[in-house]
């Protein structure tokens, strides 16, 4: 009968290398998105889009989705924005936008996504998955050792830090 120590490393060893590939695209992902408010690997695409008429201009931005949206001028009809303009007359919006390339658009919305969203179980299993190591990795050593002395200070530091910088 195996010792739960060997269990543990067993069991440690293999999620670890299923996670390995799904860790990867987490951390990709979640550094990109420290970076969202710059134009970091964005490219620009223009878009053309036919709105209704005579939109408020308090709520033009909403309904184009630009993030911080303000009108520079007016032209009868024309409002011009940053990004381009709306002619409030026809509906007409003509503007561009800064997306990341698809493969890592669709990456960050992992970092996105609640219970309704489409990788909600990818999420949950992911989560799961780092909490049994944080848990598994106990196991790794006999905790008479050093090495497991030693470790138990860096997980207190670790978590320290961590709320730390949650709670300031």
């Amino acid at each position: 009968m195996k010792s739960t120590r060997t269990t543990m490393r067993l069991l440690h060893r293999y999620i670890g290398y299923f996670m390995a590939g799904i860790m990867a695209v987490y951390a990709i992902s979640g550094v990109l998105l420290i970076y969202r408010d710059t134009d970091f690997l964005k490219k620009e695409k223009k878009i053309e889009k036919k709105l209704e008429a005579n939109i408020p201009t308090d709520k033009l931005g909403k309904e184009l989705k630009i993030k911080g949206f303000e009108v520079k001028e007016q032209k009868g009809n024309l409002i011009i924005f940053k990004e381009g303009t709306y002619n409030a007359k026809t509906g007409e919006a003509k503007f561009t936008k800064k997306e990341l390339p698809y493969v890592l658009k669709k990456m960050t919305e992992l970092h996105k996504s609640d219970s309704k969203h489409k990788f909600y179980l990818l999420n949950t299993i992911f989560g799961i998955s780092l909490f049994f190591f944080v848990i598994s990795s106990f196991w790794m050593f006999n905790p008479k050792s050093q090495i497991f002395k030693k470790g138990m200070i860096a997980t207190v530091i670790g978590l320290v830090l961590a709320l730390f910088l949650t709670l300031a």
